[in-house]
């Protein structure tokens, strides 16, 4: 480098490094001697020459690159809400009500004070008016698609049967899940130990993992370090590492002398995730097999043989791995890649398997069944939505098909030296789209693949392919899992219409899996009327272009199809009635009561304190952030989730205003009168009365805590009635932020 800087230098050239990090800063100062150089804290992904000017990046110094721990300004932040965002016209269902329409927040005036309101309308045009801070009685309705439920009557009993009928349901159901739960508590696992292996073989990994990566690695590990089966569901998109968490989890099983089933949808994806494990666990005496369609009678026998005497650590395989007559001597862990893409009778057998091992699942987008079990808490869930340095989101565009744009984006993509995928779901008329292709590219060479050719040649297809012998690829459904060439960043998808939304985005993720912005091409035959369906699927697959966005794909698919009873197949089940998200709050809350886990009955008075709970469009105009905002405010229950949520809105929206930070500390308030019991608050132009109940009363009588507090203010002054502390606040001395001094006190002499 330095050889290189003093020539160009001599020339008369000026020189400018652009890195994104101080350690590489200072690692340049430390190489570079010349005081000449100009040295810039600035990324970029690569270097440039314009006559006299060298610019050169991080990406074109070798071992600098990746010299730095992974950074990213978006994590913490809680993407996963907006599946369940409110826009003017949405059903909604409200717990006591039922089923209504979403009609936009209305400011009123109540007691001289200015209050948010959400207006629901109901049949006949009958309207409610509830507190913003109210806003967790309020679920998105959300069911099969072209279902458009019956709204209820205000004044009607129907609500309340149906609501009940859904309860009993759902007891039914939560009972047998129980039994199912307890079973799998029931069985002792071995506990898992720690060796210093693990550090060495983490060490190993080329590049830094990102927070979620790590999150997850340690979720795992703890599971394996109790007693109780592990089963964990981890999301994340294409790319983004579960494959490496996965090789941790098998390590770290192998060393504690267990046997390993890793289990892939397609022999394709079987076949690269058994490649990269071998090159994983390269420096380690770990044995590993490859058991699928392609493997012959003798090796098949063989692998048998092994598995049954426990030589072989980890098998990969597809589900040829679910016969009966496959013995092994120590199974332990099963890991299993894209549960979704298995049929309904492989995902019985993995169900019976699952009984006394432990079990990761690796989804990008897991099934609206298996994901509402890791919602309603039967399944542990942990998910990845960090981006990979340097990953764009893929453009996405849903258009008809159109012989001009297909050969103008192929164009393209070779121009700056990469490859396409063109997917045409096919077989029987693959060769003759290839043909029309060739006319249409001339000159380029274009080969065809398909689940239905032999090992050989398709192996032979996808190796020139990775290998770059060839730049276009028409193939079927077959790249859909495991695929991995980052040189491939253009992809046109034949009859997009015809495919499931968790398909079309595993698809779209063989493509921007390098710092080259990608491109994707949905496309539907000309003049072809989608029904509503296919509308809403290509729709959601443009909006989610999100990095991180499968968890959203999953929650959409989620409300699109129905989440359906949990052991049948069914998908709508009996969740029409009131919808996907209020049916998932009512089976989590009767899990919890058959645990004997006390359960927040909601209720629908207003809050206890008649304070401002209004948000100026000055500060934010648009509706649908006005209800995130309300939505985020009404989860505050400590003060360090008041400061997390002040921080949050400062960042997006500015400094809050001193009403604002009023309204979250009289959230945290009607939390703390929740757990305390507190049922009345006596409030008048001059003074707040708050009785405490009899049993927390007799509980801080005469602690010295309670005089303490007094000396929170002059203007509270504290007496016993009937056994019971009364705290009278007077507003003359606190002006106007007295629920803060109210959440002080009460926080200290009784939590």
């Amino acid at each position: 480098l330095n050889n290189y800087v003093d020539k160009m230098l001599n020339e008369n050239k000026k020189i400018i490094f652009c890195l994104s990090t101080d350690n590489q800063v200072k690692r340049i100062k430390e190489l570079i001697n010349n005081k000449e150089v100009k040295i810039i804290k600035q990324k970029i992904n690569n270097g440039f020459i314009i006559d006299d000017l060298i610019v050169i990046s991080e990406n074109d110094i070798e071992n600098i690159k990746h010299n730095y721990k992974y950074q990213n300004n978006f994590y913490g932040g809680k993407k996963v809400t907006s599946y369940n965002d409110l826009k003017i016209g949405d059903y909604i269902v409200h717990i006591a009500h039922g089923i209504g329409v979403y009609n936009g927040i209305k400011t009123l005036t109540k007691n001289s004070v200015k209050k948010d309101y959400i207006e629901l309308l109901y049949l006949n045009n009958d309207k409610i008016y509830v507190p913003v801070e109210k806003i967790s009685n309020i679920y998105k309705y959300s069911d099969k698609d072209g279902v458009k439920p019956k709204l209820n009557g205000l004044n009607s009993t129907s609500w309340l049967k149906t609501r009940s009928y859904v309860r009993k349901k759902i007891e039914d159901i939560s009972k047998e899940l129980m039994q199912l739960y307890q079973k799998r508590a029931t069985i002792i696992n071995p506990k898992y130990k720690y060796y210093e292996e693990e550090e060495i073989f983490a060490s190993s990994f080329d590049y830094a993992l990102t927070p979620d990566q790590a999150k997850a690695v340690n979720d795992i590990s703890e599971d394996l370090s109790t007693l109780k089966p592990m089963d964990r569901l981890l999301c994340g998109d294409v790319g983004f590492g579960k494959t490496e968490v996965a090789l941790r989890a098998i390590f770290k099983a192998v060393v504690n002398n267990k046997q390993v089933m890793y289990l892939c949808p397609t022999t394709i994806l079987s076949k690269q995730q058994y490649q990269v494990a071998k090159e994983r666990f390269k420096s380690w005496p770990i044995e590993i097999a490859l058991l699928n369609r392609f493997t012959t009678a003798k090796e098949e026998k063989q692998i048998l043989e092994k598995l049954e005497k426990g030589t072989i650590d980890v098998v990969f395989g597809t589900h040829k791995l679910l016969n009966d007559k496959i013995k092994f001597k120590k199974l332990d862990l099963m890991v299993v890649d894209e549960e979704q893409r298995f049929g309904v009778k492989h995902k019985e057998l993995i169900k019976n398997l699952k009984n006394d091992i432990n079990v990761l699942t690796l989804s990008a987008t897991p099934i609206p069944r298996t994901l509402k079990m890791a919602l309603s808490g039967l399944r542990d869930l942990s998910i990845i939505d960090t981006p990979p340095k340097n990953r764009y989101p893929v453009q996405t565009y849903v258009i008809s098909e159109n012989e001009l744009i297909i050969k103008d984006a192929i164009y393209k993509e070779l121009s700056r030296g990469g490859q396409v995928f063109i997917l045409f779901n096919n077989v029987e008329n693959i060769e003759n789209k290839v043909e029309s292709l060739r006319r249409l590219i001339p000159g380029e060479e274009i080969r065809y693949a398909h689940g239905q050719m032999n090992k050989d040649n398709l192996d032979k297809i996808m190796e020139d392919f990775t290998n770059k012998e060839f730049s276009i690829i028409v193939c079927t459904t077959i790249i859909e899992n495991g695929i991995d060439i980052p040189n491939a960043n253009t992809l046109i998808i034949y009859d997009a219409d015809m495919f499931g939304l968790a398909q079309l985005y595993q698809i779209r993720g063989r493509v921007g899996r390098s710092d080259k912005i990608a491109y994707a091409y949905l496309m539907y035959k000309e003049n072809k009327l989608l029904n509503d369906i296919a509308i809403k699927r290509l729709q959601a697959i443009k909006e989610f272009t999100e990095l991180g966005s499968g968890y959203k794909i999953a929650m959409r698919d989620l409300s699109i199809r129905g989440s359906g009873d949990i052991f049948g197949s069914n998908q709508a089940g009996f969740v029409d009635s009131v919808g996907v998200s209020l049916y998932t709050k009512m089976i989590e809350d009767e899990m919890k009561r058959l645990k004997g886990i006390a359960v927040d009955e909601e209720d629908e008075m207003e809050s206890l304190i008649n304070l401002e709970t209004h948000i100026d469009d000055k500060y934010v105009s648009d509706e649908d952030i006005k209800i995130e905002i309300h939505q985020m405010i009404n989860e505050i229950d400590s003060f360090d989730k008041l400061i997390e949520v002040k921080s949050i809105l400062t960042d997006r929206f500015g400094d809050i205003s001193e009403k604002i930070e009023d309204y979250m500390y009289e959230q945290w308030f009607e939390k703390i009168a929740r757990k305390l019991n507190i049922k009345r608050v006596r409030q008048t132009d001059r003074l707040i009365e708050i009785e405490l109940p009899e049993d927390v009363s007799s509980n801080i009588k005469g602690d010295k805590l309670l005089y303490e507090s007094y000396s929170i203010s002059p203007s509270f002054s504290l007496a016993y009635r009937n056994k019971r502390i009364v705290i009278t606040l007077y507003y003359k001395n606190l002006k106007e932020h007295f629920i803060r001094y109210i959440v002080k006190l009460l926080n200290t002499i009784c939590i």
